[in-house]
């Protein structure tokens, strides 16, 4: 505590004179306390001062006792070296007695085991002479024992002398067993009884001697069986592509009918594995010796039988060794693979059909496959798929041609009896010719996968591809065509197509074929790259093919498209010739607008319900995109035309844009109409501004038509000055203060709201922003008032249009009196 606080605590204690009297009290406390603190100091010196004595005490006592102990240790390990030392003087001489033991031991064993050589080398000598083969291959496999121990003695020349004998003996017993095998299949088994257990005993021998001589055991015996097959199947006589089929009942009848005698060989020998081998490889041989030495093509029956027998043969000693997966049913006859189909099938049933029964063909090989795996272990490392077939892969092309003609004999067929027309109640709306096409096509594909999946499966592709683009030619020729010649181009049809109904079923059902075509098409390339070698899968592709149904398509929709535009040749010209100029009275619509309704009455409803809504909305932006400026430019080939005739044809023109609006619920097909609509309104408001300008005033008819049509020519101004009777003198002075004025707005500035841009000319520069805000107020007005001119021609006649003007001419403060007035 310090002073401070000190001073604080005694104010605290004694605050007034009176408390004063407390001091004494306070201070014999205090007192006592310091009393009791020094007796605690003074008794803790006092017990650390024992402590202190102790700890030394303690401290010596340890030091001693280490002391004792480090003497002890060194007294024990003395006593230990001591004591090691007397056990080695004791055990010295029992150590020599061990060794000694020890090679008594293995000199005993060496000679006791040496003897047992010596006397098991000459019992396999006698066995050997007396052809004892069950006894001798015991005996083999007890020499090998014993010589095992003697390989550190090999230099000893008792040791080598009892190996060379061995050597020898093997060697005697090989030339025996070889000897004896070389009468199997002579005739003699059936003539000594024992022969064969004798055989079979020696299997036993061969098995004990080295594995090559089981090999050269074997390949003997094949090359020995297969002796005949050389001689029969060489000569003259059965060196045939159509004698192949003999050569796999040759083997099979060799196969089943030495079963018996070849059950001498040991199972683990697969003596008819390696012998069907041996077979393969040889046929192969022979067969491309064949093929390459025909001075002709062959006969493709003859080819496609061998093959397909080849095939049966290669599949049969699969199934029977092993050697990769099931493939396809390759050995069924080529006839069969058509059996069972009904045209009658729907699109997908085939196409399911179709797949299935393709991925079935995946997985067999073509190569030879020896490389250094074990052979004689069935399906190990020999794939027989291919071994003998892949020698017919070059010749294939005869097949191919062959295939070739008869897809294109069958499409020529299917073209000429196709009726063009589908039945009421089909759902598919597509041509049958095409469907029994890729139905006969999927035959084909059948018939060559099973056979091959390698270059004449490609070929066969790029076959397919080739009839393909044949018949969507032949769905392009079958397209009505526009007159052409001298005659066409006197009469003015040049170009020109026409379409009756039965055309336009026609043409419909044709884009629906195409489509059909360019989707079966992608798939057919899709199945055949799963199904071909992967070396050759990159190159399937039928992108050329679908742009050709795409071609077909396009312009079947295009034609579709003119065969309209050709009957509306007789409205259009009807339209022209009525005289507009002398018209009297508004009446209902024309007779041209009734004849373009009944036209697309007739025609819609059919096309809609036959194409698809993808093509059905291409084809109404192709006849949108045609029927509106057609109508447009038709208004110039009319004569002059009255205020009467134009209000007349406005309302003429609102329903032919009423009736194109109504196409796609004509079609039955309102899916995406909007855009369509818009564009039909667009198109048609061009015309429905032409009439309004052709019904303004002489003195605005400028300002009217560079407001309503600022993308207009001059050409197109004069016309329409022409249009409404002015003299040439009259139609100048308007002309000369159009181009006075300049165009006002260009025409990279149009917008349905007619925003101006800014000024491109001197004298358009002058203007300043209130004048430039009271020329588009008045260009607005105008618009305003043209489109209620149109929105009531059908009711209230030209009058209601010259009031409408005449009362803004006659405001001495409205833009629309300025614009007048300009």
């Amino acid at each position: 505590m310090d002073k401070s606080s000190a001073l604080n605590y005694i104010n605290q204690m004694f605050p007034t004179e009176a408390s004063l009297s407390g001091v004494e009290p306070l201070m014999q406390k205090i007192h006592s306390e310091i009393r009791r603190v020094d007796a605690g100091i003074l008794a803790a010196v006092r017990q650390q001062s024992n402590s202190g004595t102790k700890a030394k005490e303690d401290l010596a006592a340890a030091t001693h006792a280490v002391e004792e102990l480090m003497y002890k240790i060194r007294e024990i390990k003395t006593k230990a070296e001591q004591s090691e030392t007397m056990v080695q003087e004791i055990c010295r001489d029992i150590k020599k007695l061990d060794f000694a033991k020890k090679h008594i031991t293995t000199t005993i064993t060496a000679l006791h085991r040496l003897t047992m050589l010596v006397s098991a080398v000459e019992q396999l000598q006698v066995m050997a002479s007396n052809r004892r083969y069950k006894e001798a291959a015991a005996q083999l496999e007890a020499v090998k024992q014993l010589c095992s121990h003697f390989e550190a003695y090999r230099d000893i020349p008792k040791i080598t002398e009892l190996r060379e004998k061995f050597k020898n003996i093997k060697q005697i017993l090989k030339s025996h067993v070889f000897s004896d095998f070389s009468s199997l299949g002579t005739g003699k088994e059936t003539e000594e009884s024992n022969l064969l257990q004798q055989l079979s005993d020696a299997c036993l021998v061969v098995d004990a001697l080295e594995p090559s001589v089981r090999e050269e055991l074997v390949k003997n015996f094949c090359n020995r069986e297969l002796t005949s097959y050389r001689q029969i199947f060489e000569g003259a006589e059965l060196a045939k592509l159509d004698k192949t089929e003999r050569r796999y009942a040759w083997i099979k009848r060799r196969l089943r009918t030495n079963e018996e005698i070849w059950k001498i060989f040991p199972p683990a020998w697969n003596v008819a594995y390696l012998l069907c081998i041996q077979f393969c490889k040889l046929t192969r041989t022979q067969l491309v010796e064949i093929l390459d030495n025909l001075k002709e093509k062959p006969d493709v029956g003859t080819l496609l039988l061998a093959l397909q027998r080849t095939l049966e043969f290669e599949e049969e000693l699969a199934e029977r060794f092993g050697g990769g997966t099931r493939s396809s049913v390759a050995g069924t006859d080529i006839e069969e693979l058509d059996r069972g189909e009904h045209s009658g099938q729907t699109i997908s049933d085939i196409r399911k059909k179709y797949e299935k029964r393709l991925a079935a063909n995946q997985g067999s090989g073509d190569d030879e496959k020896d490389g250094h795996k074990d052979l004689s272990v069935p399906g190990a490392g020999f794939n027989f798929r291919g071994i003998i077939s892949s020698c017919f892969e070059p010749h294939l092309t005869v097949y191919v041609e062959l295939e070739e003609k008869t897809l294109m004999e069958h499409m020529e067929k299917l073209v000429q009896e196709e009726s063009w027309d589908i039945e009421e109640g089909n759902q598919t709306n597509i041509l049958t010719s095409s469907m029994q096409l890729f139905l006969i096509i999927r035959r084909s594909l059948k018939r060559c996968s099973a056979l091959t999946k390698n270059q004449t499966l490609f070929n066969l592709f790029k076959v397919f591809q080739r009839v393909l683009k044949a018949y969507a030619t032949k769905l392009f020729a079958k397209l009505p065509k526009g007159g052409v010649g001298i005659v066409a181009a006197a009469t003015g049809m040049d170009g020109q197509i026409k379409t009756s109904d039965r055309d336009e079923r026609v043409i419909c059902h044709i884009v629906n074929t195409a489509e059909y075509c360019h989707k079966t098409s992608g798939e057919l390339a899709e199945n055949v790259s799963k199904m071909i070698d992967s070396q050759l899968a990159g190159g399937v592709d039928m992108s050329e093919v679908q742009d050709e149904f795409s071609a077909v398509i396009t312009k079947a929709l295009i034609t579709l498209v003119h065969g309209l535009e050709t009957k509306f040749d007789a409205e259009m010209a009807a339209m022209a010739r009525v005289p507009w100029g002398t018209l009297e009275s508004v009446g209902d619509q024309s007779e041209y607008v009734n004849g373009i309704n009944m036209i697309l009455t007739s025609s819609i409803p059919v096309l809609g319900s036959l194409l698809s809504p993808v093509y059905f909305q291409f084809f109404l932006d192709k006849l949108a995109a045609s029927l509106g400026p057609r109508f447009y430019l038709n208004i110039f080939k009319c004569k002059q035309i009255s205020e009467t005739g134009a209000q007349q044809m406005l309302l003429d023109t609102q329903a032919v844009k009423t009736i194109l609006l109504d196409i796609p619920s004509l079609g039955r097909q309102t899916a995406g109409a909007a855009g369509y609509s818009k564009f039909v309104s667009r198109e048609m408001s061009k015309a429905e501004a032409l009439l309004k300008v052709i019904l303004s005033p002489v003195d605005s008819v400028a300002d009217t038509y560079r407001a309503l049509l600022p993308e207009g020519t001059t050409f197109e101004f004069q016309r329409i000055l022409e249009l409404k009777g002015l003299k040439k003198s009259d139609q100048q002075i308007i002309l000369d203060d159009l181009n006075k004025r300049g165009p006002g707005i260009t025409q990279s500035s149009i917008a349905p709201s007619i925003v101006p841009a800014a000024p491109s000319t001197p004298a358009a520069s002058a203007f300043t922003n209130t004048a430039l805000a009271e020329v588009i107020a008045s260009r607005e007005d105008v618009l305003t008032r043209a489109a209620a001119l149109g929105r009531g021609a059908a009711t209230t006649g030209f009058k209601r249009f010259l009031a409408l003007t005449e009362a803004a001419k006659d405001r001495k403060d409205g833009p629309f009196r300025k614009l007048f007035n300009a």
